[in-house]
């Protein structure tokens, strides 16, 4: 699991840029960087003090040239990210500059970082536990405000600390269940049994709790799938462009216009949508629109939310009317657009059909009605206000698994408790929770998970 040596990667994105960053970690990093770098002065850097940046150049000693002009700082251990002591040299950004001071570095002694191996090391040296590990990931790849907050308070250790309280709570009852086996009486089995059902019961009640904020973190971490649907010439292109505010999709009078799936991501108010803008379902020969048309269905089968869209200035035809039927299990908003040109929808009887789905009256043309849209995709996604400002999301689906795994267990106990079982059938229960809670935290979590985990991390992370 865990490698030795001294470890070099990036930093920074690679690319032209004004600085870039190189990381070394690891016992030797200080012995390593000093024997390419020097100053004016001709300091040693293994006499550096920590935590101050000094400024000179890095050089080739074989061939006694400079390489770059750098300035380096030295964090010692262990109050460094890895735990261990650590170099930044911040150099120009260029791809030669460092690449030449990486091989510099893997010449004098260190190798190359794997995948999230600085976080690796931060986690197995202990400074944070396995789910705040991930936690860096998701704030390296947020795309929106929220998804960035939610990442940071994990990161700080707000699942932590509540999946830890659920573990303390889970090893007092498995300490009670081996107190009341080694000294087998019946009244202590009734008092145990009786506190076994009353903690069981508890946390049972906290993970439900966590668990169902699922479904809103796994939308803030990764957006929300969003399909526009509806016949041709709706103005399903001009409701993308205009919640995109910009012109990404061709709008003209000509029906089947859009032939293929248009896919972007927006930011609505804090919130990710993955938005699509599909061709319109119609019966048709023409071959490419009818390929354009089955890749609509698979989108409408795969999305989180469905913007159905239907033209006021015409009556329902078959095609809205087999779209409605659609979407009558699905969550969805439908839209009425075209509301500046003469009224031939029935309102009530379009009520009547989609019962108590939400409807939004557009004129796309004009510009009006988008915000409604906005605001009403907001309170749908995501309920309303409450939701969005709880302090803790469960984000990632291995915890998310790991937590539902605890539960089946807390509620086999209990079943087990209430038919009076023997205790020893109702710990191997409660184990079980506490092994499945440990995964959160990785105190249980096998090796190879680990490893895994930690392969989706960028370099030098």
């Amino acid at each position: 699991m865990f490698k030795e040596g001294t470890i070099a990667a990036i930093a920074t994105a690679q690319g032209e840029a004004g600085i870039g960053i190189i990381r070394i970690s690891g016992e030797n990093s200080l012995i390593i960087v000093d024997k390419i770098f020097t100053n004016e002065k001709k300091m040693r850097l293994v006499k550096a003090t920590p935590r101050k940046m000094y400024y000179g150049n890095i050089v080739d000693p074989e061939q006694d040239k400079v390489v770059d002009e750098v300035l380096v700082v030295y964090m010692k251990a262990p109050f460094t990210y890895t735990k261990e002591d650590i170099i930044e040299i911040n150099c120009h950004g260029g791809i030669v500059s460092i690449r030449r001071i990486l091989e510099l570095l893997f010449r004098y002694g260190a190798r190359a970082a794997e995948p999230g191996e600085f976080t690796k090391r931060a986690f197995l040296n202990g400074r944070i536990d396995l789910s705040q590990a991930e936690a860096v990931m998701d704030l390296v790849s947020a795309k929106t405000d929220k998804g960035f907050d939610v990442a940071m308070n994990q990161l700080e250790g707000s699942l932590s600390i509540k999946v830890k309280k659920m573990i303390e709570e889970v090893v007092e009852m498995l300490a009670h269940i081996e107190v009341s086996i080694d000294f087998a009486e019946e009244d202590i089995d009734k008092v145990t049994l009786k506190l076994l059902e009353d903690k069981c019961t508890k946390v049972e009640g906290e993970l439900l709790d966590l668990i169902k904020t699922a479904e809103t973190g796994k939308i803030i971490r990764e957006g929300i799938k969003t399909v526009i649907v509806g016949r041709p010439n709706v103005g399903k292109s001009s409701l993308m462009n205009a919640l995109l505010k910009e012109y990404r999709a061709i709008v003209t009078e000509v029906a089947g216009t859009t032939r293929d799936a248009i896919e972007e991501q927006l930011n609505i108010k804090g919130f990710l949508l993955k938005i699509v803008d599909t061709a319109g379902i119609r019966e048709t020969e023409n071959i490419i629109e009818k390929i354009g048309i089955e890749r609509t269905k698979e989108l409408f089968n795969k999305a989180d939310l469905i913007l159905f869209m239907i033209d006021a200035s015409e009556s329902l035809t078959k095609e809205d009317m087999q779209i409605i039927e659609l979407i009558k299990n699905r969550k969805a908003l439908v839209i009425i657009n075209k509301t500046d040109l003469e009224n031939k929808i029935d309102l009530f009887s379009i009520k009547d059909l989609i019962a108590e789905k939400k409807i939004v009256k557009t004129s796309l043309k004009e510009g009006r009605g988008v915000d409604k849209i906005e605001e009403y995709i907001v309170n749908m996604i995501y309920e309303g206000e409450v939701k969005t400002k709880e302090n803790l999301l469960l984000t990632n689906a291995r915890h998310k698994n790991a937590l539902e795994c605890a539960l089946a267990s807390i509620k086999d106990a209990l079943e087990s408790i209430s038919s009076e079982m023997a205790l020893d059938f109702i710990e191997i229960d409660i184990r079980i929770a506490w092994e499945c809670l440990g995964e959160v935290t990785g105190e249980t979590v096998r090796e190879d998970i680990i490893d895994q985990i930690f392969s989706n991390f960028c370099v030098g992370k």
